[in-house]
């Protein structure tokens, strides 16, 4: 027999009783407002408030939940919308109690610490619509039951940064999504974590809110200014086809979404104060640095070419498709609408953001709270086409791995079958390296989120840590690699075992070193500066191998030094290098009589930050400077004129050869990345890289894959990769520390010359006292499916001087 609501009272207060505690008004107010309902034919929903709630009400109130499935209650929301005196784990256990009739949980207090949302994560819980409001997770990982879940709401979770890889597998009904105000960067480990969600049809990473010309200002009815009004306006927001209360619409997967942005757009006036800061300030216990909410705001025109801000009067458009002035009702005809973008996450400002989610996403119906038409989804493809390359070398769709080696094998024996007269022959069109490149792909396309392993050193016989500032592949020797620190150190390592070949000690002649570079014809010999002007050959064959304290010479050969040095380089041939600064002059140097041959005073305006020899040419090299110039120079013609001199808009921070010498790359500050033909200095490419606006943004660039790809990494943002041909971005690579406080930057970088799609990465923290790392990242293999202690410092999301 059902059990009726008033008998349902009568349990409670026995329940209380024998508990020997009050009666919750709380829970007395619910069930007659549950009552009321029923009697009006509504849906008889239980709605429990446990901001009401006191840890002494939790025994009555768990007998009064075993009834709830024999009971007339149809749903129960269980809600916090302020500071809350229960303890977590009797929440948890409210919720887990209320069972297959729990509907909706809305919890926004930031005191439910880590514990608690690692048993939701992990246990799962059997509601229809979950809101987590300014929760503490950092990287997503959902792992338990949500079998039923349809609406998930994460907004101002402002530790969240990324998500893990399979971390939506469990929620196979999920429909809709909102990350507003987090700090999600990522758009290849967003859309690779969003496509295993089969169900999902609406996202949300801002929203767009309109004004009038009669209303500008963003002031609620209460008289609270626009940052309050702000995110209380949020909390108001519904998903699109959605009322702005959870009734019974909310929990019907099948809603009607005809005229999605009247239900958007026309929110009540009264809006309900929040402490904005007590919402959004991060109260991590390993947060270290306040992100607080984000209040850009840009206009609708800005991000959807195309679309006036004011919407036009018309019904339909050219698609026959219902117009977004049809979404609002006449009595705003005279009025002109703009549409504000409102509480984005930093993923909304990646440029492209929309096309490339619309079109890496099919199945979407809604972004942001604006419709995807079929003239969105064209445009998306186009888009995502021109400037986004889905895998690398132009192919088109995934392959295993198996498959491409059953077809090398196959084409190996047909080979054999030929004459041994004839030369080695390839598929029609393709080079010898179609096999190569196809792996890549193949591995680079179920590989989203990459290895990340930062170094660490083995043979150290002194409690010591290091901290590199700068590093060079070795040119010969796959397996080796130098680096010089802070501190004057040169360290010469075998990065594929990570114990130390050679170590240097500063012997108080050396500071930070900030030049570094191998000599190619005789791979064991290495020139070393620092920015305190001291220059050093240095034999690594005649240096101990392991850290100790004692000093010497080790045979090294000291050269004049060059003040405020910030680049060494020398040329192919061995014979000579050059060294440049905080100055406006290079110095020439022999290497075979250890004398310094030449200083070119006056090659640029400002100071020169890197001096690059060619890398077949022994006579040609180059020159960056913060003056907005690169200058090709030619030691064969007295460098008083340059070859040819390309400019930037901003101050170049460094400039490369391409391995075959044929271009040249300048970094300029601010994510202007530049490509030009080495012979002449006529531009081949301006990657499309958007700028922070930020003048310490300090962007470098270097070739990965021989002259195939480009990295580029700043001070501000995460690593891109680009195609060196196209410009095409094929991927994004994002540095996060394990504190939130820890944001890591991008000091230095440079591509595997010897295997394809690795790089290194000298990663900084903004963190006083923090040490750099190096961090090798592998774009073939897989983070997810490695040791995870590798991912527990640096995971797949400050020092400014020059070099390189």
């Amino acid at each position: 027999m059902v059990i009726d609501i008033e008998t349902l009272e009568d349990r409670y207060i026995d329940s209380c009783r024998r508990h020997d505690v009050f009666p919750n008004s709380s829970i007395l107010s619910s069930l007659f407002k549950a009552e009321v309902k029923k009697s009006n034919h509504e849906l008889c929903s239980l709605e429990i408030l446990i901001d009401d709630l006191k840890d002494a009400d939790i025994a009555p109130l768990f007998d009064l939940c075993m009834n709830f499935d024999a009971s007339e209650i149809e749903a129960v929301d269980v809600r916090n919308e302020s500071s809350c005196v229960l303890n977590g784990e009797y929440a948890l256990s409210l919720m887990r109690a209320i069972n297959q009739k729990l509907r909706v949980v809305h919890l926004q207090d930031p005191s439910f610490g880590k514990d608690f949302l690692r048993d939701i994560s992990q246990r799962g819980l059997a509601c229809q619509v979950l809101t987590l409001r300014c929760s503490r997770f950092r990287k997503l990982n959902f792992m338990g039951e949500f079998m039923h879940i349809h609406t998930l709401n994460l907004d101002f979770s402002s530790s969240l940064t990324s998500f893990q890889e399979d971390c939506f597998n469990c929620m196979p009904n999920l429909m809709r999504l909102s990350m507003c105000d987090t700090r999600i960067t990522n758009l290849w480990t967003t859309v690779a974590a969003l496509s295993k969600l089969p169900s999902l049809i609406e996202l949300r990473f801002q929203y767009w809110q309109y004004c009038n010309d009669a209303v500008t200002s963003f002031i609620s009815s209460s008289g609270k200014s626009d940052d309050t009004a702000d995110f209380s306006l949020l909390d108001s927001v519904p998903f699109i086809g959605e009322p702005y209360t959870y009734t019974t619409e909310l929990t019907d997967p099948n809603f009607n979404a005809e005229d999605p942005l009247r239900n958007f757009y026309s929110f009540d006036e009264e809006v309900i104060n929040h402490d904005v800061q007590s919402m959004v300030e991060d109260s991590s216990d390993d947060s270290e640095v306040d992100f607080t909410s984000r209040h850009h705001k840009y206009w609708l025109s800005d991000v959807f070419p195309g679309w006036s801000s004011e919407v036009p009067r018309q019904n339909e458009n050219e698609d026959g498709e219902e117009s977004l002035q049809a979404a609002f009702t006449d009595s705003n005809a005279d009025v002109s609408m703009k549409y504000m973008s409102r509480h984005a996450s930093p993923i909304c400002y990646e440029k492209h953001y929309r096309e490339f989610m619309i079109a890496s996403l099919p199945n979407l119906k809604n972004l942001d709270n604006m419709p995807i038409r079929k003239i969105d989804k064209e445009r998306a493809t186009g888009i995502f086409s021109q400037y986004f390359e889905y895998l690398p070398y132009k192919w088109k769709h995934k392959e295993s791995v198996v498959s491409i080696l059953q077809k090398r094998e196959i084409k190996s024996v047909h080979n054999k079958v030929q004459s041994s007269k004839h030369r080695l022959s390839y598929p029609s069109g393709k080079s010898q390296y179609f096999y190569s490149r196809s792996l890549s792909a193949a591995k680079l396309g179920s590989s989203t989120w990459p290895i990340l392993h930062p170094l660490s050193f083995v043979g150290c016989e002194l409690d010591k840590g290091f901290h590199p500032r700068q590093f060079e592949y070795h040119p010969s020797d796959s397996s080796l690699m130098v680096f010089g620190t802070l501190d004057g150190e040169v360290v010469v390592i075998n990065h594929e075992t990570e114990h130390i070949v050679s170590y240097i000690p500063s012997l108080g002649a050396m500071n930070s070193v900030l030049g570094l570079c191998w000599l190619k014809k005789y791979p064991s010999k290495l020139i070393a500066g620092s920015d305190n002007g001291s220059l050093k050959l240095y034999d690594i064959y005649h240096i101990p191998r392991k850290v100790t304290g004692l000093h010497g010479n080790f045979g090294c050969v000291t050269f004049d030094e060059f003040d405020q040095l910030t680049s060494v380089h020398v040329n192919s041939m061995d014979e000579l290098f050059l060294a440049s600064g905080y100055s406006r002059n290079v110095a020439l140097y022999d290497i075979n009589s250890g004398k310094r041959l030449q200083v070119f005073t006056d090659m640029h305006r400002g100071h020169i930050n890197v001096v690059k020899f060619a890398n077949h040419s022994p006579s040609i090299f180059a020159t960056s400077s913060f003056d907005h110039d690169v200058k090709m120079w030619d030691l064969r013609q007295k460098p008083i004129h340059p070859c040819f001199t390309v400019s930037s808009s901003r101050g170049n921070v460094m400039v490369c050869f391409s391995p075959d010498d044929e271009y040249i790359l300048a970094s300029a500050v601010d994510n202007e990345v530049r490509q030009y033909l080495a012979v002449d200095g006529r531009l081949h490419l301006v990657f499309d890289i958007a700028p922070t606006e930020s003048s310490q943004n300090y962007t470098r660039s270097y070739y990965m894959n021989g002259r195939d790809y480009i990295i580029s990494g700043s001070c501000d943002e995460h690593i891109r990769i680009c195609c060196a041909q196209t410009g095409r971005r094929l991927r994004d690579i994002s540095l996060e520390g394990r504190n939130l406080g820890s944001s890591v930057f991008v000091q230095s970088l440079r591509g595997d010359p010897f295997r394809d799609f690795n790089m290194s990465v000298l990663a900084a923290y903004m963190r006083p006292g923090s040490k750099s790392k190096i961090v090798k990242i592998n774009l073939l293999a897989s983070s997810d499916h490695a040791n995870k202690d590798d991912s527990d410092d640096l995971r797949p999301c400050p020092f400014h001087s020059m070099g390189g």
